[in-house]
């Protein structure tokens, strides 16, 4: 799989990343830590070298699974972990790097990265400058190779920008879900930051497996997700029922067609995650699915049959 460059770093990444937030165990349902490790070595023989995970994944345990399954090949893949709201003073942020470092058995962090801005989830309000500080000083010691945020609007990444290189922002992105371009996208291209874009299969409902009546495990944190509930999920069965003829005519899946879309489109990468290692092979192989500019049109067009009628929260859950 060819490679980017992140941001204007010297980190190379592929298009297609592998998520790990399933991994962890904590707010899925029916994860086996075996298929897990298989998942991840699957997808890094398919081509993937990127993998994507968080100190929050069941407290750090999807890092250690990630250390599990790649240790041997650390230094052909790039690791991108977060840091919580939590733990975003300055002191906080050092140690919470030194515990990543551990669970995932590496001297140092491709990309590491703002998981929510400060007070998310009522945690105490840092001032940026005091992060970022922490956040360059990684980077001096060589513990880190680049900075990104994740779910930061606009104002917030050029805030943050003020006091360092931002490499990359990491919002939810998908053809179901497009307020990143509306915002911070344009800030993004005109300052050579990379998008990686999280749930962009909008948590599955891109693969076109759920049915009209489906129903989830209130356990289950899709059971929340705005795009699962009422008039959404009907509109998004319409523009699934779109979608198939193109996936049709490249011989690709609706998960595929919809991952070759976004890493078309400027700036951006596509995180996928997977329970098992077929669904990994499955994801690397939608870098290979070439569209044409009328195709990317069409897409762009069917899946606003969704976006048209959601409102501006960036938030996907209720």
């Amino acid at each position: 799989m060819e490679k980017r460059r992140l941001g204007t770093s010297d980190v190379q990444i592929t298009p297609i990343l592998m998520g790990t937030w399933q991994a962890g165990k904590k707010m899925w349902v029916g994860i086996e830590d075996a298929d897990s490790i298989k998942a991840i070595k699957a997808a890094y023989e398919a081509g993937i070298t990127t993998f994507d995970t968080a100190e929050v994944y069941g407290d750090g345990h999807s890092e250690q699974i990630v250390a599990e399954a790649l240790s041997d090949v650390r230094d052909r893949v790039q690791y991108a972990t977060k840091v919580f709201a939590n733990h975003l003073k300055y002191d906080l942020v050092i140690e919470a790097c030194d515990r990543s470092l551990k669970n995932l058995k590496t001297d140092y962090i491709d990309l590491y990265q703002i998981h929510w801005p400060s007070g998310s989830f009522n945690s105490e309000k840092v001032p940026i400058s005091e992060t970022m500080k922490a956040l360059n000083y990684l980077k001096e010691q060589g513990k880190i190779r680049a900075i990104g945020v994740s779910n930061f609007s606009r104002a917030q990444l050029q805030e943050a920008a003020q006091y360092g290189r931002i490499d990359s922002l990491q919002p939810p992105y998908s053809l179901f879900w497009r307020q990143v371009e509306k915002d911070a996208m344009p800030y993004c291209v005109e300052n050579n930051i990379s998008i990686v874009a999280y749930s962009p299969l909008a948590q599955g409902l891109l693969t076109g497996k759920f049915p009209a009546d489906h129903k989830f495990d209130s356990q289950d944190n899709r059971a929340k997700n705005k795009l699962f509930q009422g008039e959404n999920y009907q509109r998004a069965q319409q523009a699934l029922d779109k979608l198939h003829p193109i996936a049709d005519r490249h011989n690709c899946t609706l998960a595929q067609l919809a991952l070759a879309w976004l890493i078309a489109q400027p700036q951006a990468n596509a995180i996928a995650g997977a329970r098992h290692f077929s669904q990994a092979i499955a994801n690397a192989k939608a870098a290979d699915v070439k569209l044409s500019e009328e195709e990317l049109q069409e897409i762009d067009a069917i899946g606003r049959i969704v976006t048209d009628h959601l409102d501006d929260s960036s938030i996907m859950w209720n």
